[in-house]
């Protein structure tokens, strides 16, 4: 091996140690609510609707992501479902005109209670029991 080839190698595996570890990272599913002022309770998540960050959730049509799980306003009850994806594991919205949840991903469709109304998931969304007493939400 001649000096140029040693100097070559030793400059790829340099650069290797410093991408592929980045390259990991990025890869790595980032929260949705970084902050998060919500409380784990018992056996569930605890959303006090006084917090601005859920103010949108009091009217129909708001949604928010907390732990991967996304909770909506229908108008006539607040829901709360999965906000994965069974296809691929892209994140779901929520469509209150279309009252439905849409992947921006590959297409699918779920219903408000996590049904699969278009694919090409086959599987329905996890729905989560909402519970709700004055201004605060449990999760579980």
């Amino acid at each position: 091996m001649n000096r140029r080839d040693l100097i070559r190698n030793i400059a790829a595996g340099t650069a290797t140690i410093f991408v592929v570890p980045s390259v990991i990272t990025s890869c790595e599913k980032e929260s949705e609510d970084p902050d998060n002022n919500s409380k784990p309770g018992g056996n569930g998540l605890t959303i006090d609707l006084t917090d601005p960050k859920y103010s949108n959730l009091g009217s129909a049509g708001g949604s928010k992501v907390v732990n991967d799980i996304i909770i909506f306003n229908t108008g006539d009850a607040i829901i709360a479902l999965s906000s994965i994806c069974t296809h691929q594991g892209c994140k779901v919205s929520y469509n209150h005109g279309n009252s439905n949840l849409p992947c921006p991903c590959h297409g699918s469709i779920f219903s408000t209670n996590g049904a699969v109304l278009q694919g090409p998931a086959q599987t329905a969304l996890q729905k989560h029991k909402v519970s709700r007493e004055g201004d605060i939400l449990t999760i579980g």
